[in-house]
């Protein structure tokens, strides 16, 4: 572990948004799965979830994720509306993609507030149940033949305009996570393997310098 690689897992921690997620309700295509990953690591979701597909298994991670399932946590979910209610429990609200009368351009909602973003699979989109229990609907104006944008594309396109409002309100100035948590995963990023070790044994990770070293 360089110095230089330490400060930039601790610079990228240090705008991680855990306010802010996504739902991808049976997301089934592997390159999509990993799109939406590679996007949530670029505006800064610390933690996706994820409902498998019928057969019960997540897409495996393939190279369109460019390696961001190493820094995106994915969360399983039993089903959809179960995970919306959970969400909703812990205090976010749920935008579900989906069209209705009572559908929002994606951009009026406020992402400054703890947001997840509720995506459906590639054929079927959000199921009805689901969308109904969502605080809110949300579309992408069309202007074109198709009535649809391809999922991975259509969460990048949300989840850019989430982090321009946040952009805007100064919430990638300070630091999101405590600052245990911080240092905690700071551990896990640097030394993974160490890190899996220590969790097998039940200990605490080991402190370290600013440089990313064990303190002895």
């Amino acid at each position: 572990m360089t110095p230089e690689r330490y400060q930039k897992i601790r610079r990228v921690l240090a705008r991680r948004q855990p306010t802010l997620t996504v739902l991808m309700d049976e997301v089934n295509k592997p390159h999509n799965f990993s799109a939406i990953l590679r996007t949530c690591d670029a505006v800064g979701v610390l933690t996706a979830h994820a409902v498998p597909p019928k057969s019960g298994v997540l897409p495996t991670f393939d190279a369109t994720s460019g390696s961001a399932h190493k820094w995106v946590a994915v969360q399983r979910q039993p089903d959809a509306v179960t995970a919306v209610r959970q969400l909703q429990a812990a205090g976010m609200q749920v935008l579900a993609t989906h069209l209705s009368q009572r559908s929002l351009d994606y951009r009026e909602p406020d992402y400054t507030r703890p947001t997840c973003v509720l995506l459906g699979a590639e054929k079927w989109g959000v199921s009805d149940e689901a969308a109904e229990i969502a605080d809110t609907n949300i579309v992408i104006p069309m202007f074109g033949m198709v009535q649809s944008l391809n999922v991975s594309v259509a969460a990048a396109t949300i989840l850019f305009e989430a982090q321009r409002q946040r952009l805007s309100a100064g919430m990638y100035d300070t630091p999101q996570l405590a600052p245990a948590e911080l240092d905690r995963l700071a551990f896990e990023w640097a030394y993974p393997d160490l890190a899996a070790g220590y969790r097998e044994r039940g200990e605490r990770y080991p402190a370290l310098d600013e440089a990313g070293q064990l303190v002895r």
